[in-house]
């Protein structure tokens, strides 16, 4: 295939994570290294910022930059949840001819989108439209998501750090509770709508120490208070005090989330629910019941940046993720994710390979029904086993003052 020569654009979309910023350096190192790429942008709040042209001139940045970018958390270009329109016609059509327009003004032939399902479907769209309208060009999609929920590939950047977090403080709050003898019952909400891939880890602790939850509550088995309560009394046959890990988008056989009445019933531009108190109704609800000392802990955004927490195994293999895509696209593949495949286990081994967006935007990838217990009310050790590799390694990280030193553009 005839090498494609200009320039290319970089953005990030979605929820910010420990690890998204280190994609965003192996998408700038793969560009700097192409000689078929001669300047690399980055779009500022994601595709929002390629419409207002609010973009930055990245072929300048040193390595020393780069390796601060690496172990900095969030998204440093800026993020955005903007959903492009389903279609071409009409009205809708004028949004992706702005797009193009901006790509042409700018000599603009690769786009590299990291993000989520969402950002996903962003790619398939402007990758169909290009197609349509014969501009020459390559769309690649970069995974990122602390919800590991991503299909076509085996895990998703961002999610060894965030289960990483999850498995360490579940292990603190663990010993925090135990040195009291009153009965009592701790509930830890973790993010996780669709997949219950984070509080699955939150079991982690029982691999390596003598500590472990209690409960473990995901959303791909419906939510049962008469079973919840049972379950709470079985636990306290054990010990006084209870621990339980749930994810914030547990619901009942109806399909109601545990958590709605203790929710604003807003939605975001997907249509998704802002979820959160899935925690707190179940305090009341086991207080109600057992009339035990009980308190909800939500770990809200803390688990999604904790870059002084973050796997190295997680941000290595994010750099390398995304060198991959960019040099999958100047060999000429477009419409494409780039994705993880595991190799081997023990020890641990992947490869980066890329697979067909379609297949991909707006796809779910759930937790297995074998990853979880025949009860409903925990994670197989099969489970753990799978997640236990994407949290190795600590990386050298920059302190000044005492904090973490991050980089800012």
């Amino acid at each position: 295939m005839e090498k494609l020569i200009g320039n290319a654009i970089v953005g990030q979309s979605g929820g910010p994570t420990a690890a998204i910023n280190a994609t965003l350096s192996g998408v700038i190192k793969g560009a700097l290294a192409s000689d078929a790429i001669t300047k690399i942008y980055g779009a500022q709040n994601g595709i929002e910022g390629v419409l207002a042209r609010r973009l930055l001139d990245l072929s300048a940045m040193t390595e020393e930059e780069l390796s601060l970018l690496e172990t900095t958390p969030a998204a440093a270009l800026g993020s955005c949840r903007k959903k492009l329109p389903a279609d071409f016609e009409g009205k809708n059509r004028k949004i992706f001819e702005d797009i193009i327009e901006v790509f042409k003004e700018y000599d603009i032939r690769y786009f590299f989108y990291i993000g989520g399902n969402d950002s996903m479907d962003t790619v398939a769209k402007l990758s169909r439209f290009t197609k349509e309208i014969g501009y020459d060009m390559r769309v690649m999609g970069v995974p990122k998501t602390i919800d590991n929920d991503l299909a076509g590939t085996d895990h998703t950047p961002g999610y060894g750090s965030a289960a990483k977090y999850i498995a360490t403080t579940m292990q603190e709050i663990l010993r925090d509770t135990a040195v009291y003898t009153v009965k009592a019952v701790t509930i830890v909400e973790i993010m996780g709508r669709d997949a219950g891939w984070l509080t699955a880890a939150a079991a982690l602790p029982s691999l390596f120490c003598n500590v472990k939850p209690d409960l473990v509550y995901l959303p791909e088995v419906a939510f049962d208070y008469e079973k919840f309560y049972e379950d709470v009394e079985k636990a306290f046959e054990t010990h006084p005090n209870v621990v339980i890990a749930v994810s914030e988008g547990i619901r009942t056989a109806e399909g109601v989330y545990v958590g709605e009445g203790t929710q604003s019933g807003a939605t975001d531009a997907f249509g998704h629910k802002y979820l959160s108190g899935t925690g707190k109704a179940l305090e009341i609800a086991v207080k109600e019941k057992f009339g035990c000392k009980v308190r909800s802990i939500e770990l809200n955004l803390p688990q999604r940046c904790a870059s002084h927490l973050s796997s190295k195994t997680d941000l290595d293999e994010s750099v390398a993720i995304g060198s991959h895509a960019v040099r999958q696209a100047t060999r000429g593949e477009s419409g494409k994710m780039a994705i993880f495949t595991r190799v081997k286990n023990d020890p641990y081994e992947v490869c980066v390979d890329t697979a067909d967006i379609s297949g991909i935007a707006n796809a779910v990838r759930s937790v297995p029904r074998a990853y979880i217990n025949e009860r409903g009310n925990n994670v197989t050790d099969e489970c753990l086993s799978y997640i236990a590799p994407l949290i190795i390694g600590e990386p050298a990280l920059v302190f000044e003052g005492g904090l973490p030193k991050h980089f800012s553009f």
